[in-house]
């Protein structure tokens, strides 16, 4: 196995049983400046995961023991976001389709091209990206939820749905002025300069931490 992960950067993680295959997609990956680590099990892979781990998986579908596919299933038990591509013989494609249909990116046959396994692996790795900047901005934005006031929680659950000062105003039983101060607040306390930035970053979280 090669060096072990750490969190601070994207790695791609082989898993195949094949020692050949590992070692040529570890001599294509770094030649391409990529970090690499390999496990020759699905077992070697499940010992070392863990929720900070970043990158994404390529895996092949029949391996001894835990095949592909039952690892795939088993990283989704465990909550681990990591995209995966499938490494699939011929006789393997509807194996891999159906991962597909589970949430898998892609798969592969073999024998494959570097260009399109490079390809596929850029795919999972911006992916990957960018589902972890969204993880981070929710996780901001109700952290920044949970300083706001009762109050300030009715009048944003009202500005999100669309209602206008006025109508806060009458719904909440207070002056258009008090709406108006208790808006600002919810502005600045969440970072906004505007309603629908507002609205970007309150509808991505679940609806009762906005409005306990």
């Amino acid at each position: 196995m090669s060096a072990q992960p750490t969190a601070s950067e994207q790695i791609i993680h082989v898993v195949d049983d094949d020692e050949a295959l590992r070692d040529s997609m570890t001599w294509m990956l770094e030649g391409n400046n990529y970090k690499v680590a390999t496990y020759d099990s699905a077992d070697a892979f499940l010992r070392v995961i863990s929720p900070v781990m970043v990158g994404c998986v390529v895996l092949d579908v029949r391996m001894p023991g835990m095949s592909g596919l039952e690892l795939f299933e088993e990283l989704g038990r465990r909550g681990c976001t990591l995209p995966v591509v499938f490494i699939t013989g011929h006789g393997d494609v509807p194996m891999a389709v159906s991962a597909l249909k589970k949430g898998a990116v892609d798969f592969i046959e073999k024998p494959f091209s570097e260009a399109d396994m490079l390809r596929l692996i850029e795919q999972c790795l911006m992916l990957e990206r960018g589902n972890r900047d969204k993880r981070l901005q929710e996780a901001d934005t109700v952290r920044r939820l949970e300083h706001l006031t009762q109050r300030e929680r009715e009048v944003l659950g009202l500005i999100i749905i669309g209602k206008l000062n006025k109508q806060i105003a009458d719904v909440l039983g207070i002056s258009i002025k008090t709406v108006e101060v208790h808006r600002a607040r919810v502005m600045e306390k969440m970072g906004v300069n505007s309603l629908a930035e507002l609205v970007q970053h309150v509808v991505t979280v679940d609806p009762d931490k906005v409005l306990r």
